[in-house]
């Protein structure tokens, strides 16, 4: 599994002009679940999230988690993360789980995060959405399972 997680101020997700889910303070997480991933992929990303310490303390530090400060996490389903840049200039996706697949375990990495006790928001998994937010910091970090399980 893929993630860019972005600390945001706010965000939101808006389906044909309809807002389907918004958060405040919180974090914005594109997902991506690739070929190959499973439960632990899920789960592993899901407590990282729920604890990476990216919010500020007292002090001006990045030493809070999203669970510290109450915030929430919107998560999106960005199947584009997998993308094979190796060859021309038109990226493939063969690297990103098929629907069967991904639609689980994008569900179930939700429901993890929020059985950490973040409050979980999201978008609409396969739909043309539009994704807005107030980047803070700006803070933006990479995630993937397959260095943080190696």
């Amino acid at each position: 599994m893929k993630a860019l997680i972005q600390r945001v101020g706010e965000a939101s997700v808006t389906v044909e002009g309809r807002a389907i889910a918004s958060i405040g303070k919180g974090l914005l997480v594109l997902l991506c679940v690739e070929r190959d991933d499973g439960v632990r992929e899920a789960e592993a990303l899901a407590r990282k999230i729920a604890h990476l310490r990216i919010f500020e303390d007292d002090a001006g530090k990045m030493n809070r988690s999203v669970i510290e400060i109450g915030g929430a996490a919107l998560v999106v389903s960005q199947f584009t993360l997998a993308a094979d840049l190796r060859r021309g200039n038109r990226p493939g996706f063969s690297y990103a789980a098929g629907l069967n697949e991904a639609i689980p375990l994008y569900e179930h990495a939700c429901a993890c995060i929020a059985a950490q006790g973040v409050p979980v928001q999201t978008g609409a998994f396969g739909a043309s959405m539009a994704v807005a937010l107030v980047n803070d910091g700006p803070v933006t970090i990479w995630m993937d399972t397959a260095t943080l399980l190696a």
